[in-house]
């Protein structure tokens, strides 16, 4: 990468006390210089294969209401994606929902590695930086990664607003599922849907469990959070359940 492509984390509110720290993997969609557009267009770089559509906005607008810190990821998830493994072919789709990716087809092992470096492990580096200052100053963490989902896959509406992926160990994920149904109603609230936390994930697993911190993997219907006003309407109820989801636990 060029020196005016940046670094792959963004961080807002760096060191917050607040005590969540918030994960945007796929926020960003920008291509770094030397890899051109990977032979995309830009309708094809607008749509959800390129990025988790509205996170960013609705990281930036929770992180302020909260106090929170939000460290997201600058690059599309067509680059890399930062929630896989690296080892894994699906971190470097050749396609992506139908839409093939020129620029990752037959990628060697050496430009695999080399994306692998740049942008993947400098990520995770600055997420375990910010967790190892956060435990030096013994400031409590729940991780809380931040995702949407397209509104139709494979020709399926899909009917949630929101999805709590877990793994059946967070007592955080639970808490939050039980607030946001009684919200927003059980038949929008998707346990497990329309993801689950499986062996596909890599930030929650790799982060928080090694810790002992608990999480939450939150997906967000993308139309929802398309524009500001979603992005804000969204940011204003999280920050609402979530405090009172962990002081659920605390009392409970």
């Amino acid at each position: 990468m060029a020196a005016e492509d940046g670094a792959p984390a963004v961080v807002a509110n760096p060191g917050a006390p607040a005590p969540f720290l918030l994960l945007g993997d796929h926020a960003g969609r920008i291509i770094p210089r030397a890899l051109g557009d990977l032979g995309l267009s830009a309708a094809a770089m607008d749509r959800h294969i390129a990025w988790d559509i509205g996170v960013e906005g609705l990281g930036l607008a929770l992180a302020e209401a909260l106090g929170a810190c939000f460290l997201r990821q600058r690059f599309s998830r067509l680059v890399i994606d930062c929630n896989r493994a690296p080892d894994r072919p699906d971190a470097i789709p050749a396609v992506s929902d139908g839409t093939a990716i020129p620029g990752n087809a037959a990628l060697t092992p050496a430009e695999r590695l080399a994306r692998r470096a740049e942008v993947f492990e400098p990520y995770h580096a600055r997420i375990a930086q910010e967790l190892d200052a956060r435990a030096a100053h013994g400031l409590p963490t729940v991780v809380v990664a931040l995702h949407s989902f397209t509104p139709v896959m494979d020709g399926f509406a899909r009917p949630w607003r929101f999805g709590v992926l877990h793994a059946e160990d967070s007592a955080f994920s639970r808490a939050v599922l039980a607030q946001l149904r009684a919200e927003a109603g059980a038949e929008v609230v998707g346990d497990n849907q329309p993801y689950r936390m499986d062996a596909t994930d890599y930030t929650v697993p790799h982060h928080a469990r090694p810790r002992g911190l608990d999480y939450l993997e939150l997906e967000v219907r993308q139309d929802i959070i398309a524009g500001p006003e979603g992005q804000r309407q969204v940011a204003d109820l999280l920050a609402r359940l979530l405090p009172a989801a962990l002081r659920d636990l605390r009392t409970g």
